[in-house]
């Protein structure tokens, strides 16, 4: 593909998801509309909405006639012309949920895991539940692909899984290429916290600032939406909120160093006292907030929502009152809208946003053009 071929690709792309974003945020549109919004012309407006409407992807919601000028035609997402299957893989059980084109969770199922499972294992469960749910229905030809979200370390860019913590089987295993062979369906592999973010930020659309979904589930994560996109890092491994230090004598983490965010608040749990536990976390938050200067923290994960009322007050009171001039720098701090959901979830808007999102860049193409955010793109 030459180079002004692969510039013409992304533009086109990169045009269509501007229109698909709006479709997600409005329940009907006009041209006129996606012309304000986008600041497209209206020629172009014109040519994406007839691919659009070609693919299936968007469809006629009538006509508007107003007193003056001619009738305009109005628009609608059609959220049932694509679908995402999302895995949120932890260290017990594996949650599994469609989802539409519009981001919305239609079918949401959860099931145990082997001890210290091993790969053979996860892609058995993996295809055992996705049959499961696809099952009987004409799902198939309209599911786009897998997400998963893994606990990390992670790979991202190579889709491995690299030592995952408390996992003694996964030692730079390719599980995306592997479960790609096994389910015989594309396959996006990320970090579960990641994953977690990308949800808050589809559903947040241009109201999300920069952000952190700070996890607790069998483990402690942070994922990161910085800039208006998901935050991986260099290696494609940030998001290890939970092995941060927070007691240079406390005990020894799975990941090896002593006196981990994880094990001292796991600790707290161990011992029956989740108020301690709490606070334990939301003093990570605090060093988090000093560090990154985040606008909001998004609480998540079965174990936090289990105590939602006694983290969500320990965390706001934490950013009250320990972050200094907390008048001016304090986030807003919330729960997850999509509950025990918004890993996996995730994981299914991130395949869902590989197709109808922002492309990705051919190489040689001027970062600058990536990195523009989008309201509502991701």
């Amino acid at each position: 593909m030459t180079r002004t071929t692969a510039d013409v690709t992304f533009l086109r792309g990169y045009n269509q998801a501007l229109v698909m974003a709006v479709g997600r945020t409005v329940r009907t549109f006009e041209r006129s509309t996606v012309v304000h919004a986008t600041g497209l012309t209206p020629q172009a407006v014109s040519k994406v909405i007839a691919r659009l409407t070609a693919d299936g992807l968007i469809r006629s919601a009538g006509v508007r006639r107003p007193g003056i000028g001619k009738p305009a035609v109005v628009y609608e997402l059609v959220p049932d012309s694509r679908y995402a299957i999302g895995a949120h893989v932890a260290r017990r059980t594996l949650r599994l949920v469609l989802v539409d084109l519009a981001g919305t969770v239609h079918h949401s199922t959860v099931s145990p895991l082997p001890a210290d499972f091993t790969p053979e294992q996860l892609l058995d469960a993996l295809s055992v539940g996705i049959g499961a749910i696809t099952a009987g229905t004409e799902l198939r030809s309209r599911l786009t692909g897998v997400g998963i979200g893994m606990i990390g370390p992670l790979d991202h860019a190579h889709g491995l899984v690299r030592d995952a913590h408390g996992l003694r089987h996964w030692h730079d295993v390719p599980l995306r290429e592997l479960a790609e062979a096994h389910l015989g369906l594309p396959v996006h592999l990320d970090k579960d916290v990641t994953a977690g973010i990308t949800a808050e930020a589809w559903r947040h659309g241009a109201t999300f600032g920069d952000a952190a979904l700070i996890m607790v589930e069998s483990g402690i994560g942070g994922g990161f939406w910085l800039g208006g996109t998901a935050h991986r890092g260099a290696h494609t491994n940030a998001g290890e909120f939970g092995h941060t230090v927070v007691d240079l004598d406390g005990p020894r983490c799975v990941c090896g160093r002593l006196g981990c965010l994880e094990v001292v608040h796991l600790r707290a749990i161990e011992a029956g006292d989740v108020p301690r536990a709490a606070r334990v976390l939301a003093v990570g938050v605090v060093n988090l907030l000093q560090t990154l200067d985040l606008a909001h923290v998004v609480l998540a994960g079965a174990d936090l929502l289990r105590h939602a009322d006694v983290y969500l007050p320990a965390v706001e009171r934490a950013v009250r009152t320990d972050v200094p001039r907390a008048d001016w720098l304090a986030p807003m701090v919330t729960l997850s809208r999509l509950g025990a959901d918004v890993i996996a979830a995730g994981a299914a808007v991130q395949v869902l946003d590989q197709l109808y999102g922002i492309p990705d860049l051919t190489p040689g193409t001027p970062p600058a053009i990536v990195r523009q955010p989008v309201a509502g793109a991701h």
